[in-house]
This record gives structure tokens, sequence and C-alpha cells, in this order.
């Protein structure tokens, strides 16, 4: 069920953990991928029948403590058990905590200081919508060419799912499209009526390719890794990222990219772009 978010993020980790990571023995004759169902019960202290009301949706509030004893057999990281803990909070869409809060698009100006000072570097600011509100000269010299920064204002979730040229812009499409929907499904997603507008419009546009994620992709998406981008002069660039939560009410993070090798690293200090401050361009 696409509305059961909770459970699908349980069965998704548990499908990950091998037994031998749960100090666990093998067996010859495995058929799950990971922990059977059984075998996390074990750990957690709590019914297989629990464990599968859980993952299928039909509880949808464990206990505090049963929520921790899940996270522990499942070997969650920090993040992970915050994420898990929303979920179980967020299960019912009657409350959210934004309310009818719109997306924060509005820049703090200690933030514009703090990208002014990130130069040369290529960083953005975005908010939970995807909506891209400011980015350095660096990030102009990366993304400008690809279109990514077309539209008023530009939103990465609308160019990977709907403008033809992100499939060229990222080779690794797929695993960006992932990363996209599950950074829309942190926190209340669809309870949120302007993630819901979001959402509904590239199901519209964008059909299985965004909808069928959404079912199967679980929240949390990737806060650093390496990425390839094609760019239109420079060709394959390989730059790794860093995501971090800016602590305040408008959902805002700043996301940091730095060349991952010698030839990404000469191809974007060719590239010259004046410092501008106009839009969102610092």
């Amino acid at each position: 069920m696409a509305d059961n978010e909770l459970g699908m993020f349980l069965r998704s980790r548990r499908e990950t953990i091998t037994p031998a990571a749960s100090g666990l023995p093998t067996g010859p004759r495995r058929r799950t991928p990971g922990l059977r169902r059984s075998e996390v019960a074990a750990l957690a202290g709590v019914s297989v029948e629990y464990v599968t009301r859980l993952e299928q949706g039909r509880d949808r509030h464990p206990s505090a403590p049963v929520l921790g004893a899940l996270a522990s057999a499942l070997r969650l990281s920090a993040s992970e058990r915050v994420h898990l803990y929303r979920l179980s909070k967020g299960a019912d869409r009657g409350f959210t905590c934004r309310g009818d809060a719109g997306p924060g698009r509005e820049v703090r100006p200690s933030v514009r200081a703090i990208l002014s000072r990130l130069e040369p570097a290529a960083a953005v600011l975005l908010n939970q919508q995807g909506d891209l509100l400011a980015w350095t000269s660096g990030f102009q010299r990366l993304a400008g060419a690809t279109g990514l920064l077309d539209g008023d204002p530009p939103n990465l979730n609308r160019y990977v799912f709907t403008d033809r040229r992100s499939r060229t812009t990222f080779p690794d499409w797929d695993m960006v499209a992932d990363d996209r929907v599950a950074d829309l499904k942190q926190g209340p997603f669809r309870a949120d009526q302007h993630l819901a507008a979001l959402a509904d419009e590239l199901t519209v546009l964008a059909g299985d390719s965004f909808d069928e994620r959404t079912r199967t992709v679980p929240g949390l998406p990737s806060a650093n890794g390496i990425r390839r981008w094609m760019h239109p002069a420079a060709g394959e660039l390989r730059v790794a990222y860093e995501t971090l939560d800016l602590p305040a009410d408008d959902g805002q993070r700043l996301v940091i990219h730095l060349p991952a090798d010698a030839h990404t690293e000469e191809a974007l200090s060719a590239f010259e772009t004046p410092l501008r401050l106009v839009a969102g361009i610092l």
C-alpha cells in the first residue's frame, strides 16, 4: 500500500540486514535476502504476528519501547531511528507538524552569507519541495548548462521527473530518482497539502516513473556520496556531495558539491562565472 510508509520502511530495512550482521547463523536454505520476520521478532522480543501486522499496515502505532527494540534489531542508524519515530507518529493523516505552512522559500541573510563564503564550491540551498532557493557561482558552473536552474524557482524534483535533459545530466538517473522520492517522503509527505499537491502533479506528468517509486522506495535519501554528472561542455564529472540540514522551521538544507577527482576539479575550474546577486544566485 502506498500509504503504509511505516511497514514499507520496516520491511526494506529487514531485507537489507544479513543474519551475520545480527549475530545469527546464515544456514544453507534461505529464501529471504535479509532477516526473516521470525528473526526480527526474536531479536526485538515481540511476536512474529506483530511484526507481520506492522509490515502489512494493520498496526501503525507501536509503543516507544517496541520502536526502540525494532530499531536495535534492525541496526538502524540515529537518523533512521528518528525517521522510524516520525513514521509511527505520522500514520494518522489528521495531523501534521507543519500545519498549513507553505514551503519555506525565504533565504535568511545568515544563510546567504554562508553561501558566499563557500565559494568557489558548488553549493545550493533547497527546501523540502525541492525548490532551489539560492546557490553559489560554483553551482552555476556545474548546473547552469544542464537546464536544472530553469524555472521560477527552479525545482529539482520537477527537473528530474519531467525534464528529459535530466536523464542525460544524471547518468545514474534511477538512483537520483529514488533519492528524490525518498527525500519527499521524509516527514509528513502526503499529509502535507503542499507536498501532496507536488506529488499529484508529478504523478500526472511523470506517471509510473514517479508513482511507482512512492509505492516502493522508503524514506531517507542518501545524505552524502558521489554522483556522476554529464556536463554539456566538460563531459562526465564525478561530484561528491554532503547535505547539511538547517534546524529551523522552513525545512531547508544546504547541499555542498566538491570534485571527486582531478578531472572534475580541472573541468569546473576552467569555467568562469561572475558572482551575481540576482534571484537565487549569490
